[in-house]
């Protein structure tokens, strides 16, 4: 393990002495979730050592430990982004310092781009899979094999047993989902009509400006993801509606209940 990550994780014990089975990394609008946790510790990310520190509105940058229908859990409220000017390393330090404080499933969420005609506002998205080539890699540089393999295997980046697990969740409570492919890029400006039409040309259902290097970062540690996307936006084609933050924020929060219940019962089952 590296000295930095070391040092946050001693850091977190000293405070904090439970073992979190789960960790989960909330998107923009989507902190409320922490509500639906019973919690025993906040931590914030400022009094982490070598954590970097949320600086995107609807982001609010603390660690949470408490339980979720009786599982341990630790939530990011508040992710980082590459496009805040933090190395691609940097964006995925807390999937690493999460890893090395016991978990043992990763559940991320985001706010995203629809770009799939069948979408619309509000929907949810199963990332089934994701397109990585715009984004810089997390792995890029020395190889720590403590952390993970040189080259890592990415046939299955997101855990097809957790995907199924979260589609009868759905079913069984009458939510529709879909399911898609994710399309990282850097942001921080929202895509072109151009590139939005690259995007669906490529194989993209949704895009983001997160959670791309976090899957390969966790994957790279052998942790399984499961991580779900909700449609903030539609994509914007020409003679389109240009999109606000403001607007992704409050599409995000008015689908939360949705996000959270199904979230909620898939940590039930894990």
């Amino acid at each position: 393990m590296t000295e930095q990550i070391k040092a946050a994780v001693d850091h977190i014990k000293s405070r904090y002495d439970g073992v979190p089975e789960i960790g989960i990394v909330l998107g923009s609008g989507l902190g409320n979730f922490v509500n639906e946790i019973a919690i025993e510790k906040e931590i914030p990310y400022a009094d982490i050592p070598h954590f970097p520190v949320s600086t995107v509105h609807g982001h609010s940058g603390k660690l949470v430990f408490g339980t979720v229908r009786g599982k341990k859990v630790v939530a990011m409220a508040g992710r980082f982004h590459y496009y805040e000017g933090y190395t691609a390393q940097q964006t995925v330090f807390p999937i690493r310092v999460m890893k090395y404080l016991g978990i043992q499933t990763l559940i991320l969420s985001n706010a995203a781009g629809g770009v799939n005609p069948a979408f619309k506002v509000g929907d949810l998205m199963i990332i089934t899979d994701h397109i990585s080539q715009l984004t810089p890699n997390p792995l890029i540089g020395k190889n720590d094999p403590e952390l993970g393999p040189r080259f890592p295997d990415m046939s299955e980046p997101y855990k097809k047993v957790l995907i199924d697990k979260m589609k009868a969740i759905a079913a069984a409570q009458n939510i529709p989902v879909h399911q898609g492919v994710y399309v990282a890029v850097t942001g921080p400006t929202f895509e072109t009509p151009a590139e939005y039409r690259m995007i669906a040309a490529m194989g993209g259902d949704a895009v983001g400006m997160s959670t791309v290097p976090e899957v390969i970062a966790a994957v790279h540690m052998g942790l399984p993801v499961f991580a779900m996307s909700v449609i903030t936006d539609i994509a914007l084609h020409e003679g389109g509606i240009p999109v606000s933050h403001e607007e992704v924020l409050n599409a995000a929060k008015a689908a939360e209940p949705k996000f959270a219940a199904l979230i909620d019962e898939l940590i039930a089952q894990l």
